[in-house]
């Protein structure tokens, strides 16, 4: 419980912090910068050597995957339904499939499961948002945005020497070295600031703005995020037989709202910013009831 009480208290701070006329206009995004380049790195050195690979973590994995093709193609029915133009079908496209894996996803994944749920976390993040973002998310943008081009060299470049996955593939090569004592404390005490950068982060980039003509596509989207992606991924993986905390975690990770940066890069590359704006901030405040719900659930079905 203190755990979610300290995700909220963050949270209200970075609320309180975007009204003070100390705290610069890009706070956030600095702050988000320190996470993804200092703290997430730390952390997935510190426990990717200790993964044990075997046949279960290969869920992780795959999730993340099945989500996207299932998000792609609620997404492309709904368009058609409902005649979307394709400014809204590109957001939807973008910030369906990619969630909130890393930055909200380890301090949620961290008070429901403890650190034993982080090794899994980092699989699902890193073998699937992560990779999912710098090709499947280039193309998106690429393909709805007011102008570019998709580079497939431009899409490994960003992958390979993308903070985290270098991080990622350090740790893989770290396997069977025992880290010194001092550099495993440093490690740690890093990782610590994760939790607390991030949701003051999150607390600063709230917004609430809510057009008419985006509640249709923007309910359509969360249900989708929030709720029956993570559903089918447990009904799925309930129904292969596949169980434990892999399982839990993965369902977890399925459920998180939104990544900030897809919608972010929604906004800069000409989509429906008041929708990307709006999945984002509404996505957050809603999430935390509804990873409450998903995750009771997947305690009920245990």
């Amino acid at each position: 419980m203190e755990n979610f009480v300290l995700i909220g208290v963050f949270v209200l701070l970075g609320m309180f912090f975007r009204r003070l006329e100390a705290f610069p206009k890009d706070s956030a995004q600095t702050l988000n910068m320190f996470a993804l380049y200092v703290s997430l790195p730390a952390l997935i050195l510190l426990k990717v050597p200790q993964i044990a690979f075997s046949r279960e973590i290969v869920t992780a994995a795959i999730v993340p995957w099945g989500m996207l093709l299932l998000s792609v193609a609620a997404v492309f029915a709904a368009a058609r339904l409902w005649r979307w133009d394709r400014a809204t079908v590109g957001v939807l496209l973008l910030v369906v499939p990619l969630g909130n894996t890393s930055f909200l996803g380890v301090p949620m994944i961290q008070a429901f499961f403890g650190a034993a749920g982080l090794p899994y976390l980092i699989i699902y993040d890193q073998l699937g948002t992560m990779i999912i973002m710098v090709t499947y998310g280039s193309f998106i943008l690429a393909l709805y945005g007011k102008d570019g081009s998709v580079r497939l060299s431009a899409m490994v470049r960003k992958m390979l020497f993308f903070p985290p996955s270098i991080a990622l593939m350090a740790g893989v090569l770290a396997r069977g070295w025992t880290y010194p004592e001092k550099l495993a404390q440093v490690l740690h005490n890093v990782s610590l600031t994760l939790v607390p950068v991030v949701m003051t982060a999150i607390g600063m980039q709230m917004r609430l703005r809510l057009p008419r003509r985006v509640i249709a596509p923007l309910s359509f989207g969360l249900a989708m995020k929030l709720l029956i992606a993570p559903l089918s991924a447990l009904a799925v993986c309930r129904l292969a037989g596949v169980s434990g905390m892999v399982v839990d975690v993965s369902v977890l990770e399925a459920a998180m709202p939104p990544m900030v940066t897809a919608g972010a890069l929604a906004v800069v590359a000409g989509m429906e910013a008041d929708l990307a704006v709006a999945m984002i901030g509404i996505g957050i405040i809603l999430s935390f009831g509804t990873l409450l719900a998903i995750y009771a659930l997947t305690r009920i079905l245990a």
